[in-house]
């Protein structure tokens, strides 16, 4: 039996809490502490862990906001060489998978997840892995050429019940 022993430090990675839900200007001077925290630190991968974060009666953010948010990230110098995994309980006004989609737009490596393990996994793992979110890639189906009939009628093939054994 083999098994694989992975040792994840907490100094790997840079990880920030949201206990509270922060305006838009104290999420964007948050966000963009994290991405200079890892520059400093010379790390690639961040941890931001919004699990705490009660379901509001309507959105906090709207897309555009979020997009300027992932901007704000962006600019603060995290890189397409590094890693943001997002962990959350719910996203039930789609804001973190605009974050996300906003984020890989301007080539970064965002992804989100439900599951501490699974977030460090990833955050731990080679660049340019497999990510639990697969991505949508455009399949192209070619159309078949329809064939022809033919002229000539098949002869109904008839069968003859098996005789029975007598005893």
């Amino acid at each position: 039996m083999s098994a694989e022993l992975q040792v994840i430090r907490a100094s790997e990675f840079v990880c920030l809490d949201a206990n509270e839900h922060l305006d838009f200007e104290a999420s964007k001077k948050a966000l963009q502490e994290l991405a200079l925290a890892c520059r400093k630190r010379g790390l690639d991968r961040a941890l931001l862990d919004l699990r705490g974060l009660p379901v509001l009666a309507k959105p906090h953010f709207n897309p555009k906001e979020v997009s300027e948010l992932a901007g704000a990230f962006s600019d603060a110098g995290f890189t397409g060489q590094q890693r943001l995994a997002i962990l959350y309980e719910h996203d039930v006004y789609g804001i973190i998978r605009d974050f996300i989609k906003f984020s890989r737009q301007r080539g970064l490596q965002t992804e989100a997840f439900q599951e501490y393990e699974k977030a460090t996994n990833w955050l731990s793992g080679k660049q340019g892995e497999d990510t639990e979110v697969r991505r949508a890639s455009e399949v192209t189906i070619a159309k078949r050429k329809a064939k022809k009939q033919s002229t000539t009628q098949a002869t109904p093939r008839t069968t003859t019940p098996p005789k029975r054994a007598q005893h």
